[in-house]
């Protein structure tokens, strides 16, 4: 580990919130006035950045890099996610979790190019963020050393870091009774803190809710929706080929205007312990659920059912901050093969909060009608069940006799 002196330049990944608002003045202090270099990720958080850059050179950064990487979290990372199915403890649709390898390579990026001696980041030492921001790092740039000011400066919580802020005169947007800890991007928005730390209380969602309204609040009537895919990435909606960005904006409007995508949680975070979350993802559950609806109609049995074991270790991959590893990158080879055949549309009907499905079609339809029919047919010889059957129960039946003692 470098020692303090030998810090000149910080490059801090800065969000503007509470954490890494402080975090340029108590760099200062302790690396012997460093230069603090700011650099924000864009993706897809909106106002959020507006001010930034005068923010942060006010509270004592040289810079500020604002880094557009919308495009790309969605292309490289939002949507090999989905097409891999994967879903954390079946619920979490990993909305901060693959946000931070974007982040953390570009934040590497503008380390090297600014000739830093460090990469600070805001992440707590109970949560999973250090770990994924820390990985990238890691794959990256190695050598480099990394400040984690939660895990060694004397502030103890989010009210004494209030309080540091107003003693140096640093201007906050909250107060403490607000002070939910969020997180934002173009896929979701992630609530924590304060109330929701007790699972016995029922979140207010008229209060927390920013993306969209309860099923209570949403329209009386249904909302059709249709979606496209090629080779299992979301092309267009109701037939118009659409971009990443725009066309999952348009689905965060809508699902949200529908009170889609409202998630109450309780996960096991990789460090060990259980937290309590509130998530909304509109326009991500909207894809999640058309997509696995249209790989229903175009995956084989076998490639389907192992898909499904395969998506379980890829979830846990992402949440864990593990994106840049070999596994991941060969799970990712198998899923792009599985969904060669993954085209075509999916219409849902939305209402107050559910996603109904309301017809699929495929160039690449392994549903047969006339295998599939209840009505005569020319194709399916009923009797070939009989020589199946007595094959496939064949271990059973030698089992059961021997147990009655009626087979040698």
């Amino acid at each position: 580990m470098n020692n303090k002196k030998d810090i000149k330049k910080v490059v801090l990944a800065y969000s503007g919130g509470l954490d890494t608002s402080i975090m340029i003045a108590w760099l200062k202090e302790n690396y012997n006035n460093c230069e603090v270099v700011c650099a924000c990720g864009d993706v897809g958080q909106g106002k959020e950045l507006t001010g930034l850059e005068e923010k942060a050179k006010k509270t004592g950064a040289s810079k500020l890099y604002i880094m557009d990487l919308t495009k790309e979290f969605i292309e490289d990372y939002i949507f090999p996610t989905i097409k891999a199915g994967a879903v954390y403890e079946n619920k979490y649709l990993l909305g901060t979790s693959f946000a931070r390898p974007v982040i953390g390579k570009k934040l590497c990026e503008i380390a090297i190019a600014e000739g830093a001696d460090a990469i600070c980041h805001g992440c707590t030492g109970k949560g999973n963020d250090q770990v994924r921001f820390e990985l990238a790092v890691k794959a990256f740039c190695p050598e480099m050393e990394i400040i984690a000011p939660w895990r060694i400066w004397d502030i103890k919580s989010r009210e004494e870091e209030i309080e540091y802020a107003e003693a140096h005169g640093i201007h906050l947007s909250l107060t403490k009774e607000t002070n939910y800890s969020k997180d934002k991007n173009i896929w979701h928005l992630s609530h924590e803190g304060l109330d929701l730390e007790f699972p016995a209380n029922e979140p207010d969602y008229d209060k927390i809710l920013e993306l969209g309204v309860t099923p209570e609040n949403a329209p009386d009537v249904a909302t059709y929706v249709t979606i496209g895919f090629e080779k299992g990435n979301p092309v267009s909606i109701d037939g118009k080929m659409l971009d990443g960005v725009s066309l999952l904006t348009q689905l965060n409007d809508i699902g949200g205007k529908n009170g889609i995508g409202i998630a109450d949680i309780v996960e096991n975070r990789l460090v060990g312990m259980k937290s309590r979350g509130v998530y909304e993802t509109p326009g991500g559950s909207i894809l999640y659920h058309a997509h696995e609806v249209l790989e229903s109609l175009c995956l084989d049995k076998e490639t389907q059912h192992y898909k499904q074991l395969i998506a379980l270790k890829f979830a846990e991959l992402v949440y864990n901050g593990q994106w840049f590893t070999p596994l991941r990158e060969a799970l990712s080879a198998f899923v792009d093969s599985s969904q060669e055949p993954v085209n075509g549309t999916v219409k849902l009907k939305l209402y107050k909060g559910n996603i109904i499905n309301a017809g699929t079609a495929s160039p690449n339809s392994l549903y047969s009608e006339q295998i599939a029919t209840f009505e005569k047919d020319d194709v399916y010889d009923q009797f070939d069940a009989n020589g199946f059957i007595n094959l496939f129960g064949l271990p059973t039946k030698v089992k059961a006799l021997m147990d009655k003692g009626l087979l040698k």
